[in-house]
């Protein structure tokens, strides 16, 4: 089922609650909000008590994506903040499984997040505990970036890794470049969830939000 998670990363964040709930209303699925510290990538954006005050504004699921060094020193501020789903990167932590497991207990889904210099082989040993598996089509820290076609290959590698390993039960989502023309192809290689900040913030939400299902779901 094709999921459309706009970034808030893109939001007018003087009305993010207007634009919170102006989303909800377009279409959207999930909320998808990027936490940066400035270390792991070259930005700052904004920690758990965003993501606490946009919990009361919406009945969206709220996908918190952890670009941050060392994830398990705040995965308990973003499960008590209301995540839904909470994605550290495998590449952040000398602990991933660890990590991962933090979040399960809590009984919040977990993901793991691949950027593009990491193979899917890295994290197999955790594939069958995840959620969902976030493959960055581009270079993670800042959004309005090119998509990065060689991603796809990665992304249909998770698709046939799902589809022929009984014990995973993961959605696939892309984050990065993501517009109405590179959502075919991502899914048509078999991504579920398509993060989509920029397109989605340029013009009239509902109709970026309706263009972009359509072109995901006739491509598959």
């Amino acid at each position: 089922m094709t999921q459309i998670a706009p970034s808030i990363l893109s939001a007018d964040f003087m009305n993010l609650q207007r634009d919170v709930q102006n989303l909800e209303a377009a279409g959207a699925d999930l909320l998808h909000i990027d936490i940066m510290d400035g270390m792991f990538v070259p930005n700052m954006s904004f920690g758990a008590q965003v993501v606490s005050g946009i919990r009361p504004l919406t009945q969206l699921g709220l996908d918190v994506h952890l670009m941050v060094e060392q994830p398990e020193r705040y995965i308990e501020q973003f499960i008590t903040a209301g995540s839904d789903l909470i994605m550290i990167h495998a590449e952040a932590t000398e602990h991933l499984y660890r990590g991962l497991q933090i979040i399960k207990d809590a009984d919040v889904k977990a993901g793991v997040v691949i950027n593009p210099g990491t193979p899917v082989s890295y994290i197999e040993s955790v594939l069958p505990l995840v959620d969902q598996v976030l493959v960055m089509t581009v270079n993670p820290g800042f959004g309005g970036q090119k998509f990065i076609p060689a991603m796809l290959t990665k992304v249909a590698e998770l698709a046939t890794y799902r589809e022929t390993h009984a014990d995973t039960d993961f959605t696939i989502e892309v984050d990065g470049g993501v517009n109405d023309q590179t959502i075919a192809a991502c899914a048509k290689a078999g991504a579920d969830v398509f993060v989509a900040g920029s397109y989605t913030f340029a013009g009239d939400l509902a109709t970026r939000i309706e263009t972009l299902k359509k072109a995901a779901n006739e491509a598959r």
